[in-house]
């Protein structure tokens, strides 16, 4: 399994953050007829970002295409158990993608909608927020 990670980073280490607003941009639907978008906020690790991926992919069966929109850029360290306080900040223990409400996560191009609803349920289900299924389609409607 290859871990999601940036190839090259300006700092090794970033400040921890908040998630605060709705998502700007990668909010609708660019590549596929369908997809997953996030109804929370909070932060998807690369494991459960490649979990999320290969559930859809298993799914799918080669069938259609399938593209990935976040990307894991923000390290996120942790200190080691049992260890002081102080000696400064912990290292890098993973990577994870920052997610606010209205992010389009994956989309899937080339299938029925039955196919692509069902490779979605199963992605939603590895996730650690609510995602709600969207089909060009139903946008169109509104």
């Amino acid at each position: 399994m290859a871990k999601l990670l940036p190839s090259k980073t300006k700092y090794r280490k970033v400040h921890k953050g908040r998630i605060r607003g709705n998502a700007k941009g990668c909010d609708t639907l660019a590549f596929g007829e369908f997809g997953i978008q996030s109804l929370e906020r909070g932060k998807m690790t690369a494991s459960q970002l490649e979990a999320a991926r290969v559930a859809i992919n298993r799914h799918l069966k080669r069938k259609g295409k399938m593209w990935l929109r976040v990307f894991p850029h923000k390290p996120v360290t942790k200190k080691p158990a049992e260890t002081r306080q102080g000696k400064g900040k912990g290292s890098v223990e993973y990577w994870c993608a920052v997610v606010k409400p209205g992010t389009v996560l994956f989309e899937v191009g080339g299938t029925s909608q039955t196919l692509a609803r069902e490779a979605m349920r199963l992605a939603d289900g590895k996730l650690p927020f609510r995602c709600r299924f969207l089909s060009r389609e139903e946008l169109e409607q509104y």
